[in-house]
Order: structure tokens, then C-alpha cells, then sequence
């Protein structure tokens, strides 16, 4: 078992905790209605994989034993199970075998400077802070918009929205609290909190307490990445779309903000229905959802730094040079190979989607590639036709859904390489993917 891939180990172990979460979604107690074994399954897929697609509406769909189920998965996809895993062991033996530090390392791409053990620690007690300040401060929200359960539907709320994960038990998501300030912050600060990765968060705390003198370039690619879309990205989609005319400046400009920040942390809630934006917002949108999260975060898609090492990469050969450069940073030759075949394999996998999706299901162009494009980038924000796949579709989201939480790379990895092949092991560079 030392010799097997953590690629392997990771697809594999994402499955049998995923076919776990399937088999307690079909018992009775799970459901208030009868739910088809394949929407079961789908539901259980993109809970792990923190898409937050789904096929039956949660909040109506599902018992609070069915919810309760949903929402460990998305706690064990956000974080990763390999973390749990590995945090369990660390409080019994207070140490990890080489194969589950190879996993765990292999999980979060960590940079040079930071010890695995000590990061499982740190990440779950930053997980544990920000979930359960962000459940306290929704329920007084909640609860002054006499919501039903409102203890509960904070806790599910805080966790969805820190894990990236898009779950609401809202039936059209947030879009009825798209005037309220304090409902947006709340879970926009907890959607950026967990896209952003662990790393910076933990770089920047041994920043401010004096254990580091700087912080990586890896923290400092991503909070500048971050920001920009987030600010460009709101820019655009407010000039792009046509909101109600009677609605005020300000919920116009806090409408655009969220769905910039759902699609850039790969969230995936929503405060105005998304099949009714333009096609210049949705690109806008496919953009964000495919670059804008982060590496060892809860986001899915391309991530921040791959595209920071793309723009890199286009700079150099424009200006004809031989070294790849970023903001003054070599870029090491592995790291480009990185990032230009994540790209090229996301590129392929979308197109060989898109062919399949349009031939088994009669629905327009684009609401197809935007369905596929989240599935892929975990985002979970749809046009509308989720519910309306075929069992073919389904099956094919829910295995672009897998890929995209995995890591693309490391599935297209885990299925094609044996266990006898020997892997050369990742540079612990500043900039990680």
C-alpha cells in the first residue's frame, strides 16, 4: 500500500465516502419524497465535490437526517477527507505515516515553509472559527426574517458558504435576501474566507505574530488575483446587466458584487435568477468560475495561480523572452507544465462534454456549456436545467463534478498511471497550483 499514488488514493477515497453518503441518502428516514437512486447519488457526488448542482430541491427534498448527511459531505469535501483522516491520527498518534503524509501533502500542493502537521492542525481549528462565527451571526439575520429552523438553516448556511459549496435549503438560493446587507457580507466574507486557501490565511497569521518576516509568493499572487476580479469583475457584470428598473443604485451594485464574488470563490449561490443574464455576464461568469479560486482552499476550477502563471507565460513570449517571469518571480519550468496541461486537459474534457451533453439532450448551446463549466470548476450556479438532464447528462455532470474536486490533473493522473510507474515528486516552490 506505501507504493500506491496519492492520486489514486485521493479519486478512490473520494468515492467510497461519496458511495457512503448515497447509501444513507437512500434510506427512507433521508427523504420526504421518493427520490430516484440516480438523483440520490448525484445529490451525495456534488455535496463531496462542493458543486452544489442539484437535481431535487434540498430544503423540501430531504428530512433534517437527509440534510445532515448532505451537509458532512460538503464538510468532508471542503476541507478534504484526507484531512479529517489525517487530523484524527494526529490526535491519537501525533504523527502520520509516509503514505498519509504523502496524500495529505499531495493534497494542498503545499509551498516550501510549511509543515504538514502543524497545517492539518491549523486548518481544522481556522475551519472551525469561521464556520461557527459565520452560523452565529446568521442566525440573528435569520432569525429577524422569522426563518423557520433558523439555528439550523445558519449552520447549514455558514458551512455550504465556507466550504464553497452552493447548498441552500432556500428554494431560489438567496435571491430573496439580495436588499439584505448583512445576509451578502455574512456569506461573502465566508465564501472568500474558504476560496482563498488555507495557505494564505495561515501565511498571513505567521506574518502578523512575528514567526515569518514575509509572506510567500503563492499569498501574495492569490490576494492580488482575488481582489482584482473581484473589483473588475463587479465593474463589468453591473455594466452587462439589466437589472429591474425600480431597483435602488445600491442593490444593483451589491447584486453584481455577489454573483462576481459567487462565481469567482466558486460558491455558487445566487441573488437574481441566472438564466435571465446576458450573454456578456455569462462569459463574464465562465471567467471567473474557471480562475478565480484558489489552491489549498475549498474552491474548485483552474485556480488563481494557474492563471497568474498563464499571464506570465503569454508576457514572456510576447516580449520575447527566454525566462518566465511573474511580478519579478522566475516561474520554474515544472510549474509552467503544470499549468499549461491543466488548461489543455480542462480544454479537452470540456469539449468532449459538451459533444456528449449536446447529443443526448435537447436543450440549447449555452445553458449546456454553462452546466458543464460549473460542474467542472465545482461552482454549482446553473441556467435552469439541472433537474431536467437526462440519467446520461446526470451522469456525465456527476463525473465532471468528481474531476473538478479531485483536481483535473490528478484524475486524468489517477486513471492512467499504474502503481508501478515511479513519479518524480513535487518542487515545494513558492507557487503552488
Amino acid at each position: 500500500m506505501e507504493e500506491s499514488h496519492p492520486e489514486k488514493l485521493l479519486l478512490f477515497g473520494y468515492l467510497f465516502y461519496t458511495t457512503i453518503g448515497w447509501i444513507f441518502l437512500l434510506l427512507p428516514a433521508a427523504q420526504k419524497v421518493p427520490i430516484p437512486s440516480l438523483d440520490n447519488f448525484f445529490t451525495a457526488i456534488s455535496a463531496i465535490s462542493t458543486t452544489g448542482l442539484t437535481t431535487v430541491d434540498t430544503g423540501t427534498s430531504y428530512t433534517f437526517f437527509g440534510q445532515l448527511v448532505i451537509l458532512i459531505l460538503i464538510q468532508m469535501g471542503g476541507i478534504g477527507y484526507a484531512t479529517f483522516a489525517s487530523f484524527v491520527v494526529l490526535s491519537t498518534t501525533k504523527q502520520l505515516s509516509k503514505l498519509r503524509t504523502k496524500v495529505s501533502v499531495h493534497s494542498f500542493s503545499l509551498p516550501s515553509g510549511f509543515v504538514i502537521h502543524e497545517f492539518i492542525n491549523h486548518v481544522i481549528l481556522y475551519t472551525l472559527i469561521c464556520e461557527t462565527i459565520g452560523a452565529i451571526s446568521l442566525s440573528f439575520f435569520f432569525y429577524s426574517h422569522n426563518v423557520k429552523d433558523a439555528i439550523w438553516e445558519a449552520i447549514f448556511h455558514s458551512i455550504s458558504a465556507f466550504c464553497t459549496a452552493g447548498f441552500s435549503l432556500f428554494s431560489t438560493s438567496f435571491e430573496i435576501y439580495r436588499d439584505d446587507f448583512w445576509v451578502n457580507l455574512i456569506l461573502s466574507v465566508l465564501s472568500i474566507l474558504g476560496a482563498m486557501g488555507f495557505i494564505v490565511w495561515i501565511d498571513l497569521y505567521k506574518r502578523i505574530i512575528g514567526q515569518k518576516s514575509q509572506t510567500t509568493f503563492t499569498t501574495r499572487i492569490i490576494v492580488s488575483v482575488t481582489f482584482w476580479f473581484l473589483l473588475i469583475g463587479t465593474f463589468l457584470f453591473f455594466q452587462s446587466t439589466t437589472f429591474q428598473e425600480n431597483l435602488p443604485l445600491y442593490e444593483k451594485i451589491m447584486i453584481a458584487f455577489f454573483q462576481t464574488m459567487t462565481a469567482s470563490t466558486t460558491v455558487g449561490f445566487n441573488t437574481m435568477n441566472i438564466g435571465t443574464l446576458s450573454y456578456a455576464a455569462i462569459t463574464l461568469l465562465l471567467f471567473l468560475m474557471a480562475f478565480g479560486a484558489s489552491p489549498s482552499g475549498t474552491g474548485g476550477g483552474l485556480k488563481s495561480t494557474t492563471f497568474s502563471a498563464l499571464l506570465g507565460l503569454v508576457k514572456s513570449t510576447l516580449r520575447g523572452k527566454n525566462e518566465v517571469t511573474f511580478w519579478n518571480h522566475a516561474i520554474p519550468q515544472r510549474r509552467l507544465l503544470l499549468a499549461t496541461s491543466s488548461l489543455a486537459y480542462y480544454m479537452f474534457v470540456m469539449a468532449t462534454s459538451i459533444y456528449i451533453l449536446t447529443l443526448v439532450e435537447d436543450k440549447p448551446f449555452l445553458p449546456l456549456f454553462f452546466e458543464a463549466s460549473s460542474a467542472l470548476s465545482t461552482i454549482g450556479l446553473s441556467m435552469g436545467i439541472t433537474s431536467q438532464l437526462t440519467d446520461v447528462g446526470k451522469i456525465m455532470i456527476i463525473l465532471l463534478m468528481l474531476m473538478g474536486r479531485v483536481g483535473i490533473l490528478t484524475f486524468g493522473v489517477a486513471i492512467s498511471i499504474s502503481n508501478k510507474a515511479k513519479i518524480k515528486p513535487h518542487e515545494e516552490n513558492d507557487l503552488v497550483f
